[in-house]
């Protein structure tokens, strides 16, 4: 399996005044965050590959701590890196049950170059903090099933990141 990751909400870039790789998350985008280890339950993640932005790794980060698995930052889930490196990286008979957190742009270039191979369970939708569920074996991908992120109201009280966790 691999879990397909939109990062979580960033709030707008044009408010924003630094570098948008240095763009964190907002408060809804920590609470999404957070989803990420309720949507993902007991599924097996054995490996979490981000993109280098910071609101990227803070998206997974709460899901690093809680599994006790580093975040490798990898240059195919970059804004700007080519949808057929995302591909390769998906399709890696290495890479066993991964979480990859990347950016709408390119995830939603891989959703439509799979589309006419792939049983999807529905629209290709791509909320911020949302995962697509890729069935990947024998270097194919046979299934995806989409899951919205979770809303604050189903959320468990779990802890927020703390400045010092957050980078």
């Amino acid at each position: 399996m691999v879990y397909l990751v939109r990062h979580a909400h960033a709030g707008s870039q044009k408010r924003w005044s630094g570098s948008d790789h240095d763009r964190p998350l907002s408060v809804r985008g920590q609470e999404q965050a957070i989803g990420l280890l309720v949507t993902l339950g007991d599924h097996p993640v054995t490996r979490i590959l981000s993109s280098p932005t910071v609101r990227c790794q803070h998206t997974v980060l709460p899901l690093s701590h809680h599994r006790g698995v580093p975040i490798e930052l990898v240059s195919s889930l970059a804004v700007q890196a080519p949808v057929e490196r995302l591909l390769e990286l998906v399709l890696d008979p290495a890479m066993g049950a991964a979480v990859l957190c990347g950016h709408g742009e390119q995830l939603r270039g891989l959703l439509r170059l799979l589309v006419g191979s792939v049983s999807c369970d529905g629209p290709l939708r791509l909320e911020k903090g949302s995962i697509w569920i890729l069935d990947v074996s024998a270097d194919t991908v046979g299934a995806a099933h989409y899951v919205p992120p979770l809303r604050r109201k189903r959320l468990p009280d779990l802890p927020r990141l703390t400045s010092a966790e957050a980078g």
